[in-house]
């Protein structure tokens, strides 16, 4: 038996006489898993089922993958399942990520196989390289411990928790993994989709952490499997005392736990009301007593002790201030007598077009995911486009000769960190205007009955 296969056997990730389905795409870590897996098979009696999932994303290349799996799977005297589905038109069709769509319905299809075949238990090939790839994929998306400890060697399926997923390659690195290939002659394909640019995490891979290896950390593989086994302890430590909070029956005030406990508390709240658990917007409820509202005519609502409350905004919501996260919908919010509503365009010189009544154009990026509706308040500072600096409300409102009544019910919406980038009547923000490096826009119409 191979060190490697050794290895497998004494992590106990499988019982005796298991059943367990063996996800295999053709590229060299999951034919390498397959072929340890049916050599410590028949000691250990586990009965193996291979699938594989064709994404249909590279035509002939696909194909050949497929023959591969289904080859080895005949050498072996495996039973097999194949499956596929047009991947791209379903991420088009969604408005979301090929690669996002690709591990839906990846997952989707593995647990389906799983529970037809009595298995519920599904091996994958993720690596120690996919760890590191994942962390800084995660980082620079602005995750906290929980995405930054990464994935699980045993945890339940995205698509089905009553399916297992098993990751028996976790602590190897793809060099061993592909030794072990040339040693064992074990066939298989390299994916070329795996050195385009286009995917964020395939520039992390190609660019990003050669770059660092070679120019900051050349143990970096080390330091960042450190770094998620830590990251990772500590948010189960905090999520157990969450949780231990939540069932005490003498607790201290939720204003007095630590804040790491706070957002624990308000992200599994949210979770439960099926809410996106977003930092912006548990922050949100975590600092201001305001309700934060959706487009879709719901809000959510703190009540200061760690609970969370859904309501439904009336026609007519004219609460003195509201939350709203920036969600890519076309459906409108109401505020004080007003109809808002916006579209978050990514990419640049799209849909700029030029200002009209009822609408603006901002630099998303700037605006951020989460602003504050309210009214004009006294010591309001403001600075619209083309001025060099800010001046107060008041002294704009009179300048514009606008009448005392509107200065009040006019809406005023600020970002999160409290800076003020519209104000219904009034030219928009210099610092949120489009400018030539400007990315992501943010169309923004409003409209009053």
């Amino acid at each position: 038996m191979s060190r490697i296969g050794e290895g497998i056997a004494r992590k106990g990730l499988l019982a005796d006489g298991q059943k367990v389905v063996v996800a295999v795409s053709g590229g060299v870590d999951s034919m390498v898993l397959l072929h340890l897996l049916a050599e410590l098979a028949p000691d250990r009696r586990w009965r193996l089922h291979v699938a594989h999932f064709n994404h249909l994303l590279r035509g002939r290349h696909s194909q050949a993958d497929q023959r591969l799996v289904v080859a080895a799977a005949r050498r072996l005297g495996l039973p097999y399942t194949a499956g596929e589905a047009r991947v791209s038109e379903v991420a088009a069709q969604e408005k979301i990520s090929i690669e996002m769509a690709a591990r839906t319905m990846r997952h989707g299809f593995l647990a389906e196989v799983a529970l037809r075949e009595g298995a519920f238990t599904v091996a994958l090939a993720h690596h120690h390289d996919d760890q590191v790839e994942l962390f800084f994929l995660r980082l620079l998306r602005g995750s906290g411990g929980v995405g930054l400890a990464g994935i699980r060697a045993r945890a339940p399926s995205p698509a089905d928790s009553r399916v297992e997923l098993i990751r028996p390659l976790l602590d190897l690195a793809k060099v061993e993994i592909e030794a072990h290939a040339r040693q064992a002659e074990i066939p298989f394909r390299a994916d070329t989709s795996n050195q385009s640019l286009e995917f964020a995490r395939n520039r992390i891979r190609n660019r990003l952490l050669p770059l660092l290896r070679e120019e900051y950390q050349p143990a970096l593989d080390r330091v960042v499997g450190r770094a998620m086994e830590i990251l990772g302890a500590e948010h189960e430590a905090v999520i157990r005392a969450a949780r231990d909070w939540r069932t005490s029956g003498m607790r201290p005030d939720f204003q007095a736990l630590p804040m790491a406990v706070q957002r624990v508390l308000l992200q599994e709240e949210m979770i439960r009301l099926g809410w996106p658990p977003s930092f912006e917007a548990v922050e949100a409820l975590r600092l201001s007593p305001a309700p934060l509202s959706r487009a879709c005519g719901v809000f959510l609502r703190h009540d200061g002790r760690g609970k969370l409350a859904t309501g439904q905004t009336s026609g007519r919501f004219r609460r003195e201030v509201i939350q709203v996260l920036l969600e890519e919908t076309a459906q409108p919010v109401e505020f004080s007598g007003a109809k808002l509503w916006w579209k978050r365009v990514a990419g640049r010189g799209r849909e700029r077009g030029a200002p009209r009544p009822g609408r603006e154009v901002f630099d998303a990026d700037r605006v951020g995911e989460r602003v504050e509706l309210r009214h004009w308040r006294p010591g309001d500072r403001f600075q619209p486009i083309g001025m060099a600096q800010t001046v107060k409300l008041q002294d704009l409102f009179t300048n514009a000769k606008i009448p005392r009544d509107h200065r009040h019910r006019g809406i005023v919406a600020s970002t999160a960190q409290g800076e003020i980038f519209w104000v219904e009547g009034l030219r928009i923000g210099e610092r949120f205007k489009l400018g030539a490096n400007s990315g992501n826009h943010l169309i923004w119409r409003w409209a009053r009955p």
